[in-house]
């Protein structure tokens, strides 16, 4: 039977971090809350039910919208959140292999999410599909490129299906954070073909990732924009998340290339070495 009061929404990667933000934000604010994770329900006290879900398998996606049609009878909200994150690396320190399996949690996983519930929003007459995306799904991410190349494919994969999905009242949007204090880095895939060339830059990267996640904001920030995104009553294809993700949204769409291109190289500190004759980064 469906419930007599408030939307179902369902958060995928509830478990820790933006998800589980997102999820307890909207349990608030009158939602009836389903979130997942690939460990199911976990100790602890939360203020929405937690179901057991793999997003990068069909079966188990499929059994877990199935069981919250069963139990609340229709799905108002899909927040597409889980993803695994990618330790600073040069693009060719990883295999295709784990290319693949990159893409396999951070877009297709949200595709086979959105697949398996758009149908039961479109008999329904509505549904809002809110997919957490990046600021590294507009700006590139040097030593992080297969991770921007998922929030770009989530970009591109999200405002066609708006498009598509309209005519049965269903909206789509993307969240672009920026830097977001979580446990999301402490579980940081590492690349698994490291080369000794891209070592000294590598870490870097890594040191000044650090440096920014130190001040970052919380995932309450995040949660707080999704539930903006989930009751306009118009809503927007993009909403940026943060103070940083708002500067560098209106960077990219304001600022000339080459501005943006040296602020990007600057940050990251990448014009501090250079290569050497045997490969190797050397500092000036």
């Amino acid at each position: 039977m469906a419930e007599p009061h408030g939307k179902i929404a369902l958060v995928t990667g509830a478990s820790s971090g933006i998800g589980e933000a997102t999820a307890e934000r909207l349990a608030k604010a009158g939602y009836k809350v389903y979130g997942t994770s690939r460990r199911g329900a976990e100790a602890g006290k939360r203020s929405f039910e937690m179901l057991s879900l793999d997003v990068t398998s069909d079966e188990s996606v499929d059994a877990a919208v199935n069981e919250v049609i069963r139990r609340s009878g229709r799905i108002d909200l899909l927040v597409n959140n889980a993803g695994v994150g990618v330790a600073p690396a040069g693009a060719e320190e990883s295999s295709l292999d784990q290319a693949r399996s990159i893409f396999e949690t951070n877009f297709f996983g949200l595709v086979r999410m959105t697949r398996a519930v758009v149908p039961h929003m479109r008999r329904q007459g509505h549904g809002r599909i809110i997919n957490i995306g990046s600021v590294l799904g507009f700006l590139p991410m040097p030593y992080g490129a297969l991770y921007a190349a998922t929030k770009h494919a989530v970009e591109g994969y999200s405002e066609s299906l708006d498009h598509e999905l309209r005519m049965w009242g269903i909206r789509v949007s993307v969240i672009e954070p920026a830097y977001t204090k979580t446990p999301f880095d402490a579980n940081f895939i590492e690349p698994d073909a490291k080369l000794d060339e891209y070592r000294d830059v590598r870490a870097g990267v890594s040191k000044r990732v650090n440096e920014v996640m130190a001040t970052a904001e919380p995932p309450g920030v995040v949660a707080d924009t999704v539930l903006a995104a989930a009751d306009a009553a118009r809503p927007k294809i993009r909403y940026t998340a943060g103070r940083l993700a708002g500067r560098l949204r209106l960077l990219r769409r304001f600022a000339p290339a080459g501005l943006v291109d040296a602020g990007i190289r600057k940050d990251l500190r990448l014009d501090a070495g250079r290569v050497a004759a045997d490969g190797r980064a050397r500092a000036f």
